[in-house]
């Protein structure tokens, strides 16, 4: 590629945040395993290289991925209080997760210190130091409130892909056996992932 045709590439119509776009509109297309540099440029209608000029690797391509799902989760007219504000940010993340194909699986890979990312945040830790937490304890929920909901929302977005369900654990758990699972099997392999989301989210934030 001579410099005159790179400089045509990289001009005007592609930047850094059409490469996000388009990447994003083929994960919600095609999903995370079938995501590369080559596909977006394909889309894009560029070379590789100018992909990525842009984003410099995959890697990098995730993390501006994964902060713009973030940044998709608002973070205005939040409530006053403290603990409403925390579980209204924590329902956002979520929602901007679910909204995109294997969103949750892109945002877990990542670690993003980027604009959206830190704003959400922001505002999150802010609101727990609010209620009165310490600087550690705010952090450390914070953690275990975001890693939660990744974690339930990976598990809500595979389970459709996932094959039905063939009573392996019912039959491989019996009351001789495992006598506390066998207790909980009816539980254990809910679907009601709205319901044990807020479940987990006062468990966090009531615990103790």
């Amino acid at each position: 590629m001579t410099k005159k045709q790179a400089d045509a590439e990289r001009g005007p119509r592609l930047d850094a945040g059409a490469v996000v776009r388009t990447a994003l509109e083929l994960l919600d297309e095609n999903g995370l395993d079938a995501l590369s540099t080559r596909a977006v440029a394909d889309r894009l209608g560029v070379r590789m290289n100018t992909v990525l000029w842009h984003v410099k690797t995959k890697a990098r391509l995730l993390e501006l991925m994964a902060d713009a799902v973030v940044g998709e989760a608002p973070l205005d007219r939040l409530p006053d209080a403290w603990d409403d504000r925390v579980r209204e940010l924590v329902r956002r993340y979520r929602r901007a997760l679910l909204a995109r194909r294997d969103g949750a699986a892109l945002v877990t890979g990542t670690y993003p210190a980027e604009p959206h990312t830190l704003r959400f945040a922001e505002a999150l830790v802010g609101a727990l130091l609010d209620g009165g937490m310490a600087e550690r304890e705010a952090a450390w929920t914070m953690w275990a409130l975001v890693y939660f909901t990744l974690g339930l929302a990976q598990e809500e977005q595979s389970a459709a892909a996932a094959r039905p369900r063939d009573g392996s654990l019912a039959r491989a758990v019996s009351a001789d056996t495992h006598p506390a699972l066998h207790r909980t099997l009816a539980h254990l392999g809910a679907e009601s992932f709205d319901a044990r989301f807020e479940f987990g989210l006062d468990a966090i934030l009531t615990r103790g």
